[in-house]
Parts: C-alpha cells; structure tokens; sequence
C-alpha cells in the first residue's frame, strides 16, 4: 500500500500525518511511504529524518499520488485542485457548515475519511481523543493568556475536552462548573470529580446564571456529524464581565456562541461585546510534536488494517471506521452533507 503525507497548508498548522518514527515501522511493515519535501519542519523533523526512516522525499504531486494520503487537518480551498480522482484523504475534515468544501471534494472524485467520525467497538473517537484531551488543557492556558485575572471557569460539554479543561483549571487553583446536557453526564462528572467543581444541567437559565459570574468561559460540546448548538447568545455576552475571555474549543463545528467565529494561532482572538473570543480550530498544533506523535500511534492500526485487506475491505469489516467515510469516490455518503451541500446522496459502491 503506497500512502502520502503532505505539507500541511492551513495557517499556523505545524503538526504532520505521520512522525519519522512512525513512518519507519510502517515501512518495516510492507508500507511505500512518500513525504512531501519540508513536511516535518512544524516537528523540526528533516527530509533526511525521513529518508533514514525509509520514506522517498516528493513534491507536492508525489505526495498525493498514492492510494492513501494521510494528514492532519481538512483540505484548504483549492487544494484538491491536480489530486488523482479516487484518492484515499484520511484526516480531520470538518465539513459540517462547510458546503463549498464538500463541492470541492466531490467535484475532484475523492474519498474523505474522517478521524472526528471513526468509532471504535464502544462508541467512542479514538483518533479524536488525543487532540480532544490536549485542546481541553490548551483551552484553559489560552484563557489565561488573553484573559484577565481568570480565577472562575465555566466549561459547557462533559467529553474529553471538557474534563481535560476541568482537570487544567483545577490545576491553576480555579472555581469550576461543569454544565452538561444529561442528568447521567452528570453524574458521571460527580463521580469523576467529586466536591472539587460545581455541575448542572446546560439549560438556558443555569448558563446565565453561571456565566454572569464566570471569567473565562470554554465551549467543549461535541456532536458527531451534527453543528454546535449556540447555547451562548449574544445578549448573554453583553451582560457577562467586560474582558472576560470565550474560548471556543468547538468551532470547526461551527462554535458554541452566536457571535463565535474562527480565528488563527497568528491572530487567535477578537473582541465582541466586550468579550474576548478565542477561536482557534486547531489548538494542538500550539504543542505540535506532542500532538503529531499522538495522531501517528492513533491512526497506526487503521493504517496496518488497510493494507492487510485493502481500503474497501477494511471499511466493510469495521463499523466504526465506516462512519467515518464521508465521500466515497466523489459521492457524499454522509447524508446531512448531501443536504447542506445540495447534492444527491451517494454510497459506498
């Protein structure tokens, strides 16, 4: 099985597909590996990091031209533009709210596969989780950073971002409250927890009620395939304190707050309402070596299970990773993206 990792293109990504170490034990393992020219350099890793782990060092067309490309973050405007018809992209793609990307994706005949998506056996993102578990800590140093004398936190989400978040503000010695959408979520935080942070239910009511008060607020839902709901108004923001800080850890599904928008690790925040707006979609990339290392043990095994019975017969033997097929050669699988995007829904031919 012959597999790409390109050049990252997004703003301030410095993560990459797959580390040399990683590269290595795939190529010990039958893998023809090709690596884009400086696509280590986020991880201070070489070309030649590369060629002594045994991958060939291609141009940008070398890269893509294999059967599988694996990376870190969606593609950007423009760049499935030259990529062979029917090639294999397994990455985060965030297409929810993207219908101008999944155009794009089905107009060049290529297969996107989700890391958000895939489940393993219990229902649960086991490529998601890593980055999940680091946005979460990342969430909270980012509030410090562009906040202003951060002492209480309210986290919406109960997933592995917000304990994540929750673990970090405890950490710094803050006032926690969790607000979560079900009573088993819950209690779930109690027992994880204990005394030490304060949970409810994220009604609309015990939102305010606790955001009034709070100094840095942090969106942490996630919703397989689905938009974030906006549980934080605007008209909620321009009655919480002037300078508090809204990191929006949700954002590449559109963002927890009316007013929520993306931002860049160059230019991570914004100021509305008197709220400061942290929206950077890919936060790990802050803490790239850690995250990359990560994302190649994660995906590792899906990778071996691809080449021992091919791309097809790895997705039809496993439910989880075929969830996170969201266009097949072109077609969009993924029924919700079929609508936004307003074309035909397709299958796994």
């Amino acid at each position: 099985m012959r597999l790409g990792v390109p050049r990252e293109t997004k703003p301030g990504e410095r993560r990459v597909g797959l580390d040399p170490q990683g590269v290595a034990m795939l190529v010990r393992e039958g893998f023809a590996v090709s690596v884009e020219s400086g696509a280590g350099l986020g991880i201070a890793a070489e070309d030649q990091d590369y060629r002594n782990a045994g991958a060939a060092i291609v141009d940008r067309a070398g890269a893509w031209g294999n059967d599988i490309v694996v990376k870190v973050k969606e593609l950007q405007p423009g760049e499935a533009t030259g990529v062979p018809r029917g090639t294999a992209v397994f990455s985060f793609q965030h297409l929810v709210g993207a219908p101008d990307a999944v155009r794009e994706l089905a107009h060049a005949g290529l297969t996107a596969i989700a890391y958000e998506m895939v489940r393993d056996d219990t229902g649960r993102f086991p490529i998601l989780a890593p980055m999940s578990e680091l946005a979460g800590q990342l969430a909270i140093e980012a509030a410090v950073a562009h906040g202003r004398d951060v002492r209480r936190v309210l986290i919406l989400g109960a997933g592995r971002v917000a304990r994540a978040a929750a673990d970090t503000a405890l950490d710094h010695e803050m006032q926690v409250t969790v607000l979560c959408s079900s009573a088993t979520s819950q209690a779930s935080l109690r027992e994880a927890f204990g005394e030490d942070i304060a949970t409810g239910l994220a009604t609309p009511g015990e939102i305010a009620a606790a955001a009034l008060t709070a100094d840095a607020l942090v969106g942490a839902v996630f919703a397989a395939g689905m938009p974030t709901p906006k549980l934080v108004t605007r008209a909620l923001l321009a009655r919480m304190k002037p300078g508090s800080v809204l990191v929006d850890v949700c954002i590449e599904e559109g963002g927890i707050a009316e007013t929520s928008r993306r931002t860049t690790h160059d230019e991570p925040t914004f100021v509305e309402e008197g709220i400061v707006h942290y929206g950077v979609g890919n936060m790990p990339a802050a803490v790239p070596h850690e995250a990359t290392r990560a994302l190649s043990n994660a995906v590792m095994p899906y990778l071996r299970r691809m080449k021992a019975v091919g791309l097809r017969g790895a997705i039809a033997e496993d439910a989880g990773l075929r969830a996170g097929v969201l266009l097949w050669e072109g077609h969009v699988v993924d029924a919700a993206l079929a609508r936004e995007s307003g074309l035909p829904p397709g299958s796994i031919a």
